[in-house]
């Protein structure tokens, strides 16, 4: 089983410095909701930026 989190960089229009900031929150506020969440393969959400646009997704796959 996998998880994978995944942020579409090119969808965005962050510079460099934004794009550090964006990523870690991104991984503060997952980091910290997980242990509300599923862990199964199928099991995902998307991730948000913080302008609340859709950048991304985790997932759960069975390999």
């Amino acid at each position: 089983m996998k998880f994978l989190l995944e942020v579409d960089l090119d969808s965005t229009d962050w510079d460099e410095g934004t794009t550090v900031q964006e990523l870690e929150r991104i991984l503060r506020y997952w980091g910290g909701n997980l242990r509300h969440c599923e862990i199964e393969p199928g099991d995902g959400q998307p991730l948000y930026d913080s302008g609340h646009q859709e950048v991304g997704r985790w997932t759960v796959t069975p390999e």
